[in-house]
């Protein structure tokens, strides 16, 4: 580099540049070169306003000395036919006359001389660097908050703005909605608050950090805090359901059996959850314990009511607690609050009954079930009941239930079961006929009394919903098929099953058959390629 070159370099070199980037890199916790690169295209933008919008402008700040460098940059294309823009492009045998040893995608750089900023370009500027350091801002608050959904903050209120309170975390900004906060939660600037960030969202305006008070996590959290046996993983937290601000239930189950997973989550005299309960603006909460399985884990979850027997219903993810008359409302709790807490933490559906109403309902599904046989069988009361007291709920049980099942019933010799599973046949014969017709009556083909799965009852059903062929039903989604058979519910998997069963014509085989070739009657199980 010759003389004149290095003092005009030095007489351009800013150092003071260098120092700003520094400062506001520092001070937003950004890097200096993404400062510095800001200030370029403030400049470039300033070049821009000087020598014309559309020439290719563009300005470098030395990373060492802060001297800026201003050009015009012009790309070399093949041919002169190949010019879009003349303003920004220049054919190859133009440029070699300028520089000879360039190529197509070369640029021509002419250098400009330094900008003298007049009042609105330095307003310009300053307002392009302002805006791309705010961006840099935002991408490094959602780089570092992004992996941290989970975690509970604390935080300054910085301002209320319709009830949503805005949150300084010191090196970004949290929103905490009003509907995240816990009811009855006041706060005023400058209080501290502690949240859970419960998403971290990248937005046009910038990355969002939400917040929540309100989420079953935030108490869980809390308890981490405050219980070592939770931190350090001797102690589980299973499951957690909360009515933000009034009441709460949190499960915990223990790994080292020689220790009570609740005692030390409550603490001596209570330190320990009294520590939550104050975070939570007093909700009282309930600490179970607890276990595999599911009646008495629920029954643990119902405290502190009594209870005296549950029945599950697995397939319809179903559970009922029967309790004490005088435990009716404890067990409820104040608007279903108990009922409906334990119902989120356990996963099933809970039903209450008192001994007087299950005692009322078992009657009237003895006496029905009794009449049932009576009408089906041709049989007399006492044998009805009977077959209801030995747990016969279905008239296919009595046919299809081995012989010997029956002689285990007390009165009951060979001829008498013999004669009771002949009279169940002829009468599920006869039904099945009757079903045949009127599903005939109603309209549905054949090829969709083909699909396995359905029987003559349940083909009735989806005749009377307006299926009447197998493509109808392939249509059809799980939750609708379910809708149609709420008397008689169908589980997901079965539903599903006989779903995928009419449409696998779609997929293979012959769709006249619907049965891959092979007739819906035929017992062969060979298929025709």
């Amino acid at each position: 580099m010759n003389n004149t070159a290095m003092n005009t370099e030095a007489l351009h070199a800013r150092p003071e540049l260098l120092q700003v980037a520094e400062t506001v890199a520092r001070d937003k916790g950004i890097q200096r070169d993404e400062v510095l690169e800001a200030m370029e295209q403030a400049i470039q933008k300033a070049g821009r306003s000087k020598y014309g919008q559309e020439h290719d402008i563009r300005a470098h700040i030395d990373r060492s000395s802060g001297a800026i460098s201003l050009a015009r940059y012009t790309e070399v294309v093949s041919a002169r036919e190949e010019i879009e823009n003349e303003i920004i492009q220049i054919d190859l045998e133009s440029a070699r006359n300028k520089k000879g040893d360039v190529v197509p995608g070369d640029f021509l750089v002419d250098p400009l001389p330094p900008i003298d900023f007049g009042r609105i370009a330095a307003q310009t500027a300053k307002q392009v660097i302002v805006q791309k350091v705010r961006e840099a801002e935002r991408t490094r608050q959602y780089d570092e908050y992004k992996d941290r959904i989970g975690e509970v903050v604390n935080g300054l209120v910085k301002r209320i703005e319709y009830g949503n309170v805005i949150v300084d975390l010191g090196r970004a900004e949290a929103l905490l909605r009003r509907d995240e906060c816990i009811p009855r939660e006041h706060f005023n600037n400058g209080d501290r608050v502690r949240a859970y960030i419960m998403d971290v969202r990248e937005e046009t305006r910038g990355p969002q950090i939400f917040m929540s008070r309100t989420h079953p996590q935030f108490m869980a959290k809390l308890f981490t805090q405050e219980v070592p046996e939770i931190y350090d993983g001797v102690i589980e937290i299973k499951a957690v359901a909360r009515d933000p601000g009034s009441r709460a239930k949190i499960a915990v189950q223990s790994h080292d059996s020689s220790l009570d997973p609740v005692g030390p989550c409550i603490g001596m005299r209570g330190s320990r959850v009294q520590a939550v309960v104050g975070e939570l603006q007093g909700e009282k909460i309930d600490i179970i314990q607890w276990s595999p399985d599911a009646a008495s884990f629920i029954v643990n979850g119902l405290a502190p009511a009594e209870v005296a027997k549950v029945v599950l219903d697995e397939e319809k993810n179903k559970i009922e607690v029967v309790v004490p008359d005088d435990q009716l409302s404890l067990a409820i709790g104040r608007r279903g609050q108990n009922v409906r807490l334990a119902s989120q933490l356990s996963g099933w559906d809970i039903d209450i009954l008192t001994e007087a109403e299950e005692s009322e309902r078992r009657q009237q599904e003895f006496q029905q079930r009794s009449l049932m046989f009576v009408e089906a069988l041709d049989v007399d009361d006492v044998i009805a009941q009977l077959l209801v007291t030995e747990g016969f709920s279905s008239v296919e049980e009595v046919a299809f239930v081995p012989v010997d099942d029956l002689l285990m019933i007390e009165g009951f010799d060979e001829d008498v079961a013999e004669e009771l599973r002949v009279r169940a046949h002829n009468h599920l014969e006869k039904r099945e006929q009757e079903m045949n017709k009127r599903r005939v009556e109603l309209g549905v083909k054949d090829d969709l009394a083909g699909v396995k799965g359905l029987t003559p009852d349940m083909l009735v059903v989806l005749g009377e919903n307006g299926i009447k062929e197998r493509d109808d039903l392939a249509d059809l989604a799980t939750d609708e098929l379910q809708e149609m058979f709420e008397t008689a519910p169908l589980s997901v998997d079965t539903a599903n099953t006989i779903i995928m069963a009419a449409r696998a014509h779609w997929f293979a085989g012959d769709e006249d058959t619907g049965f891959g070739g092979v007739a819906p009657n035929s017992e062969t199980s060979k298929v025709e390629v």
